[in-house]
């Protein structure tokens, strides 16, 4: 069997620019995504989202192999355990409320409100770790928390109990991401891949108990298929963030919503609403600025580091 044709097209695709081969990257991680997060939505039509959840991240632990194996004995003596349990225990919160949220939400919607994300973040990086932030930046946080109340708008429509469960993830995520920030800066990146696996599988567990039934053979294979499905989404965006600058990449993030909302009008026959739509619009376009205003500083530091 001749490979030639792949081995052309490998070399046709790192022929492109790196921004375009990050936007590639970055539309095939939504994809993996949205398709991650409708099994969730289906599997949670009969099984608990805490149990859904903690069984995800059990079953992740197999596809964790490599990262286990990369750990180096210095990975071991110097983990920061309490840090990384602090993560744990952060971001399996936020599983467990993005879970249920998928399992009442369009998954359009639990997209849409996920894309705040990256906003909170920006702001706890300011507080935290002393990251500046100027006042445009500022206007942009608020027009994208803007955008999230365009899509419940709370006072004229009916908030469903999942939509204040992305809220209330979206920022505990943020959270998430400011510890494993503090943490890459002492400690290798399989370290803190592999640790977080199994702190989140640790504290879903007892909540998982208190809910648990029997699943079937078949909730338990479509279970691990998001646990890989969830695996490569994540390699497949980290690829995108090592090649791509991070203002190029941030508008793509847009095809995720489109994604969602051609899988859930096919399987689910949801029709997302216009509210939906714009809110995301301006969310992404937030998220945008900012990422263009953190890259026009880190080019302004490194140019005055070389004067």
């Amino acid at each position: 069997m001749s490979f030639a044709p792949l081995r052309e097209l490998q070399t046709r695709f790192s022929s492109i620019s790196p921004n375009l081969q990050g936007m590639f990257w970055i539309a095939l991680s939504g994809l993996v995504f949205s398709c991650f997060m409708a099994i969730v939505r289906y599997v949670g039509a009969t099984l608990d989202p805490v149990q859904t959840g903690f069984l995800r991240y059990a079953f992740a632990l197999v596809f964790m192999a490599p990262f286990f194996l990369k750990l180096r004995p210095s990975d071991i003596r110097n983990a920061k355990l309490p840090l990384h349990a602090l993560r744990g225990f952060l971001h399996g919160t936020g599983v467990l409320l993005w879970f249920y949220a998928m399992s009442r939400m369009p998954l359009a919607e639990v997209t849409a409100m996920g894309f705040t994300a990256p906003v909170y973040t920006t702001l706890l990086a300011a507080l935290f770790l002393g990251e500046a932030i100027r006042f445009r930046r500022i206007m942009a946080i608020i027009i994208g928390l803007m955008g999230a109340l365009i899509i419940i708008r709370p006072g004229f429509a009916v908030v469903d109990p999942g939509a204040i469960a992305m809220l209330v993830a979206a920022p505990i995520f943020a959270c998430a991401d400011i510890v494993a920030k503090k943490l890459t800066l002492t400690e290798t990146g399989p370290a803190v891949v592999a640790y977080l696996s199994v702190f989140v599988t640790l504290f879903t567990f007892i909540p998982a108990l208190y809910v648990w039934r029997t699943p079937t053979i078949e909730e338990l294979l479509l279970v691990l298929i998001t646990a890989g499905l969830a695996t490569l989404g994540h390699l497949l965006m980290t690829q995108g963030f090592k090649v791509a600058e991070m203002s190029a990449i941030q508008p793509i993030k847009f095809v995720q919503l489109v994604w969602s909302a051609l899988i859930g009008f096919a399987i689910f026959g949801e029709v997302p609403e216009i509210f939906t739509w714009i809110g995301a619009a301006i969310i992404v376009g937030s998220i945008t600025y900012i990422a263009h205003r953190e890259a026009v500083a880190r080019r302004r530091r490194r140019a005055l580091a070389e004067t």
